[in-house]
């Protein structure tokens, strides 16, 4: 395989670590004035025929009954539970502190891949970043506890919300690391997310969430969000995510975990107005640098038997 320009690898990590820390704002603004499993459902059945029938049309095989059922348990776990957590607790929280939190996904991968025999036991240098990140998170959470009701409304929901939509994210993606998958990438992850689409659509519907919806209220600022977040989040984003898996490192492209808060941070700051106490900034330090721990400790495990080749 030719190597790739290094201006292009640039550009591929450029956009995973700008698109996806975006997403963030972008489903804030989607909120506003979209209920939110319905945005986050229509958002991700929208991409998913968008992918998958690029897929089928570079001549992707089509896929049995076992490659549709595991997209719709990673669907289910990583859209569902993940970003449509996400998507509800950013009612409570502000768009950059649901991206710290959600950043402990690597932390949780890394105990899940412990406990169920699927990778190695942590080194201490793994159980330092473990320790840190939980620090980190429960300084969030309790810090939001006192936060006033005007600033961040029942924002406790909202961590709790999303320490349960980021384990639910880290379980699916172990899941599918091991389970049969279409030999396309891009057609497998236009399944999941059509299979996990349309789980959100029938939860936010179970949820009464089409009662309350109205198409006539939709603001220009959400509907222009909800583009962004189904063609430049959903599509470009990923695509560069599967193009960089194939030319570098895993562990290299994982940093997306501890440079999104950053991201998302700063736009909601900049657009949104969001503002970080002095705790809320020691906690967002201690879980980005406890991830970047984690994530360093495994690529330096996985170096040595590829340096053996």
């Amino acid at each position: 395989m030719k190597t790739p320009e290094r201006f292009a690898i640039f550009a591929a990590f450029a956009a995973l670590y700008l698109i996806w820390g975006s997403t963030y704002l972008g489903i804030l603004f989607a909120i506003d004035s979209i209920p939110p499993l319905l945005m986050a459902g229509s958002r991700f059945c929208t991409a998913g025929v968008l992918l998958y029938t690029i897929a089928r049309l570079q001549g992707a095989p089509r896929s049995g009954w076992a490659d549709w059922r595991t997209a719709a348990i990673v669907g289910a776990c990583l859209l569902l539970g993940g970003n449509g957590g996400v998507t509800l607790a950013e009612q409570y929280v502000s768009s950059g502190l649901a991206a710290v939190i959600v950043a402990t996904v690597p932390i949780y991968i890394a105990l899940l891949g412990w406990l169920t025999g699927s990778a190695a036991r942590p080194r201490p240098l793994v159980w330092l970043g473990l320790a840190g990140g939980l620090c980190g998170v429960a300084i969030l959470v309790g810090s939001s506890l006192g936060l006033p009701a005007a600033d961040h409304p029942r924002a406790s929901i909202g961590m709790i919300i999303l320490l349960v939509s980021s384990f639910l994210w880290s379980a699916g993606s172990l899941y599918s690391r091991r389970a049969k998958n279409a030999a396309s990438p891009f057609l497998a992850a236009g399944q999941q997310m059509l299979c996990g689409g349309t789980l959100l659509l029938l939860a936010g519907i179970a949820s009464g969430e089409l009662r309350r919806f109205d198409p006539h209220r939709i603001t220009a600022v959400s509907f222009v969000a909800w583009i962004y977040l189904v063609t430049i989040g959903a599509i470009v984003a990923f695509s560069a995510y599967v193009w960089l898996l194939r030319h570098c490192a895993p562990a290299k492209v994982a940093t997306y975990a501890y440079v999104n808060p950053v991201v998302a941070v700063l736009l909601g700051a900049a657009f949104a107005g969001e503002k970080l106490t002095a705790w809320s900034f020691v906690a967002a330090a201690l879980v980005v640098g406890s991830v970047a721990i984690v994530i360093t400790a495994d690529q330096r495990r996985v170096k040595a038997p590829v340096a053996l080749r």
